[in-house]
């Protein structure tokens, strides 16, 4: 007999459900979040079970690799490509796990994307560094603004970060206004150090692999960005075309549309947002670095508005990482604008 199981997972404990191959439930408990506990209960249908699935949530590290490095084979579920059946009118933990070993018994289960657990640490390192210089951009766009609002002048990023403390004194000689800069520049000092401990460790780590290589000639990208950039992805092949990376990447609008008329959003936060915050960030270096995407950027502005012109050029940039990385090609400033 043929077992299938469904983990629906949670913060501090999951629902285990057991089916057989006619979709009988053979087994079903709540349990705590402990590892022993859960490997204790499948060990009794070890000999038939033949997939566990487990719901891809935000904490499921553990349990994924606990359950794969005991033999069992793991499945894990993209939730955002799971439709539940319409005519349910009651749903619980229960029927979710039920549900999640369904899809994997009838050969229709939308999976995620298992990382490697060995470079898996460091991603979740790039992405703290990600996190962090995006709290520093919030504490440059700050005092940006309090310049422009007290004095009446623009100031340029790097003009803020080459603040010192005797310098903010001679900008503002109002003691809030002094005390408010001063501790904007002070967490932004700290935060640039601590993004430079990240680099360095990282750096001294991992290297990009063969087939990421070339992504350095993309404008914009650096090391930093192109390690980024391989450890989310992983496996290009697994995108099998540029629109479902680039929706992956974030760079494709969530929109509804029947028979023309826009009836609404889809999930907006479906994809992986390191990844569009990594093609921001490279769309704000090659904007500095690159007359050609200078140029773009700037008749996107005159066009929109400076959010849309960025998103826009970072989908190009995303666009363009996906044929460099899949087909083991430089980048074509010939080709950028038209990907």
């Amino acid at each position: 007999m043929r077992l299938y199981a469904g983990i629906d997972l949670h913060a501090n404990s999951h629902y285990l459900g057991i089916i057989d191959e006619q979709g009988k439930v053979v087994f079903k408990h709540k349990m705590v979040n402990d590892l022993r506990q859960t490997l204790s209960v499948l060990e009794t249908f070890r000999s038939e079970l033949k997939g566990v699935v487990v719901e891809s949530t935000f904490n499921w590290y553990w349990l994924v690799d606990g359950l794969m490095d005991h033999g069992y084979r793991v499945h894990l579920a993209n939730p955002a490509a799971i439709q539940q059946y319409a005519g349910l009118k009651h749903l619980d933990d229960e029927r979710d796990a039920i549900w999640l070993a369904n899809l994997l018994r009838l050969r229709i289960l939308p999976e995620g994307y298992i990382y490697p657990k060995r470079e898996r640490s460091l991603r979740d390192l790039l992405r703290k560094r990600l996190q962090l210089v995006r709290h520093r951009t919030s504490h440059i766009l700050s005092i940006q603004n309090i310049v422009s609002r007290s004095l009446g002048t623009r100031m340029r990023g790097n003009e803020v970060k080459g603040l010192d403390e005797e310098q903010v004194a001679e900008l503002f000689k109002e003691e809030h206004l002094y005390l408010a800069v001063r501790s904007s520049v002070g967490v932004m000092r700290y935060l640039g150090e601590k993004i430079k401990e990240i680099e360095g460790v990282v750096k001294g780590w991992v290297k990009l692999r063969q087939e990421f290589e070339k992504l350095l000639t993309l404008p914009g990208v650096g090391q930093i960005l192109g390690l980024t950039i391989m450890l989310e992805v992983g496996d290009i092949g697994r995108f099998p075309e540029v629109g479902n990376y680039a929706s992956y990447c974030r760079c494709v609008r969530s929109t509804r549309i029947s028979n023309g008329k826009l009836k609404g959003e889809g999930n907006r936060k479906n994809g992986n947002k390191y990844l569009a915050w990594a093609y921001v960030e490279a769309a704000h270096f090659a904007i500095r670095d690159y007359l050609e995407v200078h140029r773009y950027y700037h008749r996107k502005v005159s066009e929109t508005n400076g959010v849309v012109a960025i998103k826009a050029l970072s989908h190009k940039l995303a666009r363009a990482s996906y044929y460099i990385m899949r087909d083991q090609v430089a980048y074509d400033p010939n080709k950028l604008f038209h990907y």
